[in-house]
């Protein structure tokens, strides 16, 4: 089985050095989303960065026949882990089941492009 490179215009555009995702062997890779508007422009505050990543998240994974609720391992990057790490999380709980959470990492890290507070990729399963 060969890789496939996905892109769906819905999306915000990647950068010209990734792909939004590769689907490979029954799993989709997605590429870290930071939350930005489609110019680029990183929203007001870790919540509203984290829903933005998360949803569009979202519309990749359904691009690559999967979804949210076929993650299975997310890693997250915060630049402020004292500050955000709490208020990430009550946004990034509002895109899982509570009782279906896919395994996840959270790194603290000195900078993210564009100066974001959190970025996240995850890697799903393609539905059956």
């Amino acid at each position: 089985m060969s890789k496939k490179i996905i892109f769906t215009p819905d999306a915000v555009p990647p950068l010209p050095v990734f792909s939004q995702a590769v689907v490979s062997k029954g799993h989709v890779f997605a590429s870290g989303n930071i939350g930005c508007t489609r110019d680029f422009k990183p929203l007001e505050g870790v919540e509203a960065q984290t829903r933005a990543a998360l949803t569009n998240l979202s519309i990749v994974l359904k691009a690559s026949g999967s979804g949210l609720e076929h993650v299975v391992k997310v890693n997250i990057y915060l630049t402020n882990m004292s500050r955000d790490f709490q208020l990430m999380n009550e946004a990034y709980k509002e895109f899982f089941d509570k009782d279906k959470m896919p395994a996840r990492t959270c790194i603290g890290v000195s900078s993210l492009p564009m100066n974001a507070d959190v970025e996240i990729e995850c890697i799903a399963e393609v539905a059956e």
